[in-house]
């Protein structure tokens, strides 16, 4: 195995799993798969030190911050917790602790799901509420938390104090949101946690306010300060606060009375008016803390027993495709309607080809489900002892479901595609896409308005989108979409025009081009013509863009049917330059320049940014093309291979006087 380049795949995983969760509120893995992933992660890099890289995830908490609201540093960094999935893993975090000689008991909670936040108070006022972000640097939802009706706006005494808590969404809230979201073809969202998130980071906290969100307060920073020392003490100085905890908890003398805890709440977590994925175990005696010790991303002396995702029995009735915008078939499992995890499920991803034969899928078969990570349902296994006689063995559609085209397998991909860039089918993704809040960020214009004005005809390719305008009377005749909504969206898709060219290319659905790699193109190709000249040698010669994103750029701009939608979009207004953020002449000008490890007064991100603004292009990665590393505390490779290759190298502070920071 190339250890390298697996440790590489990993934290390119890892990234984008703590990006979907703590950014889009929408984790495509399960924790078992995360931790999974995490655990190899780290044991690789112990084997092999000269790989591990500084900002490694394995050394961060793993959240990120979004653009749109202001980031709030945490004067105590928000760690996370690690998990146990086996009765096992307790009694081994047990073992550790008695190991240290100290007489610990256990404060056993259930682990709520939903987004974890900090709330400041001054003098007993509500000053400010952050989210936990990257557990060093969080978002500023103060607007939003106070529109909380369990979050105290003025606590019982005049105390200055910092308190931690899970903010969730109840599951009737949820189920009403989603009816009301549904009535009015909006997306609907997938589970309490990503409603809870999505209602947390709302930019107009009335929206907050309408989506009735709860807290439960778990936790004060530095307790001690507050002549509190066991934690048993800090949720009851809580509840006299005024905040809200979570009754469900117990102390325990013996890891055996914690699993007593946990196989209670394992069955009766279903009867609770909300969502909860495991139990919180916790070590009484705060004064033990210190001696028993952190690492790097978790405290030692606390562990999250993660309850198994429920498993259903149902029958599979049959197996449908569907076409994504870039032309991939995706095989779905038609399902006798089960309750699994509190909702009803009737379809189940499948995945490809190898994922249905290895299992020995088939149609008419009984199989388990269940939700991976309690999110998305997933077929694990069929019940083969209650398989029909006579039920035939699974074979791949060599025709497209929705233009009858040739399926084709891209070895040693897993996937099937579907070759005509005509296909209905992928014209629908593709406008779903486009219009999507990552990119065109086109608000009323979610998958369902976009199926519904599909099958209409009002919409048949990404163009028709800024013709809507021109057969509003035909809109509102629609059910359910009265003026005021009509107008909304009109109004919407109108101010989409002014988005930035790196959205637009995004929205255009170019293969292997996300919307990071498109803010790279950007910088160099500042208009949609400069792209039409691009040439491969040139693509390449970009930090960060290798081969197959520069084949797969300069393809995209070689066909007609993309060069004409183009141009039917740059006469429908939409041709945006790239800003311009960087000076000329600036003190990085045409540099390249790589950050790593750990800064003081600024985030990588935003050292980053001011290279941008000085001139600069910035790269994550450092090649002989590297022309100077910004090196921070706790600089691991990137450090190694700058000083081997002779790279130029200087500190934070170095640079703050290089663009005359004061």
């Amino acid at each position: 195995m190339d250890v390298k380049k697996r440790i590489d795949e990993l934290i390119e995983r890892i990234n984008r799993c703590n990006y979907e969760y703590h950014v889009l509120d929408a984790p495509s893995v399960d924790d078992r798969e995360y931790d999974s992933m995490m655990r190899e992660l780290e044991e690789l890099e112990a084997r092999h030190p000269e790989y591990a890289l500084s900002d490694s995830p394995t050394k961060k908490i793993g959240g990120y911050e979004t653009k749109a609201l202001q980031s709030i540093i945490h004067a105590v960094p928000m760690m996370s917790l690690a998990n146990a999935y086996r009765f096992e893993e307790l009694f081994d975090f047990d073992e550790r602790i008695k190991k240290t000689g100290l007489n610990a008991t256990y404060v056993c909670e259930l682990k709520i799901d939903g987004i974890a936040s900090t709330i400041r108070y001054e003098k007993g006022k509500l000053e400010l509420a952050a989210t936990r972000g990257d557990g060093t640097i969080g978002e500023n939802i103060t607007k939003n938390i106070v529109m909380i009706d369990s979050v105290p706006k003025k606590l019982t005494h005049p105390w200055t104090i910092e308190v931690r808590g899970e903010v969730y969404m109840r599951n009737d809230v949820f189920d009403r949101l989603n009816e009301e979201r549904a009535k009015n073809f909006e997306n609907v969202f997938a589970n309490p946690r990503n409603a809870a998130g999505g209602s947390l980071r709302q930019l107009d906290p009335k929206v907050t306010k309408e989506r009735r969100l709860s807290q439960f307060a778990y936790a004060i920073v530095n307790p001690q300060s507050h002549g509190m020392h066991r934690h048993t003490d800090v949720l009851k100085t809580l509840e006299v606060l005024g905040f809200s905890i979570n009754p469900h908890t117990r102390l325990c003398v013996s890891m055996d009375e914690v699993i007593e805890f946990i196989e209670k709440w394992d069955e009766g977590r279903k009867t609770l008016p909300y969502a909860t994925d495991g139990i919180v175990v916790k070590v009484n005696e705060m004064d033990f803390y210190e001696e028993i010790g952190y690492t790097v991303k978790s405290p030692k002396w606390a562990i999250a027993y993660k309850f198994p995702a429920e498993e259903v029995a149902t029958r599979l009735t049959n197996i449908v495709y569907y076409v994504g915008r870039t032309g991939v078939i995706t095989p779905n499992a038609v399902l006798d309607p089960v309750l699994v995890s509190g909702s009803t499920v009737s379809r189940a991803t499948l995945h490809n080809e190898d994922f249905i034969k290895e299992r020995d899928i088939r149609i008419g078969d009984v199989v388990i489900i269940r939700k991976a990570g309690e999110i998305i349902p997933e077929v694990i296994r069929v019940v083969k002892e209650r398989r029909d006689e006579g039920s035939v063995p699974f074979e791949m559609i060599d025709r497209c479901p929705s233009c009858a085209g040739v399926v084709t397998r891209m070895y040693p991909e897993a996937d099937h595609y579907c070759r005509n860039v005509d296909c209905p089918g992928r014209h629908v993704e593709g406008i779903i896409h486009f219009a999507s809040k990552a990119a065109m960020d086109i608000a009323g214009l979610g998958e369902k308005q976009i199926e519904l004005f599909y099958e209409l005809g009002l919409l048949t390719k990404i163009t028709d989108i800024y013709r809507l305008k021109d057969i509003r009377q035909d809109l509102l005749a629609l059910d359910r979409f009265a003026e005021k909504k009509v107008d909304n969206l009109l109004k919407a898709i109108e101010d989409s025009k002014q988005n930035p060219l790196d959205r637009v290319l995004f929205g255009l659905g170019i293969r292997n081009v996300g919307a990071k790699v498109a803010k790279t193109l950007v910088k160099k190709y500042p208009n949609f013509q400069a792209f039409k000249k691009a040439t491969k040698e040139e693509l390449i010669e970009i930090n960060d863009i290798g081969e197959v994103i520069a084949d797969s750029v300069v393809e995209f701009f070689k066909k007609d049917v993309n060069l004409k939608l183009i141009d039917e979009l740059i006469d429908l207004g939409i041709n945006p330059v790239a800003e311009q953020t960087m000076v000329k002449g600036g003190v990085f000008d045409g540099m390249s320049v790589v950050v790593t490890g750990k800064m003081v007064q600024f985030s990588r991100d935003q050292i980053e940014a001011l290279i941008e603004r000085h001139g600069g292009n910035t790269s994550s990665s450092v090649s002989a093309k590297t022309d100077l590393l910004i090196a921070g505390s706790e600089s691991g490779s990137k450090l190694d291979k700058a000083t081997k290759l002779g790279i130029r190298i200087i500190d934070e502070k170095d640079f703050l006087k290089m663009i005359n920071w004061e």
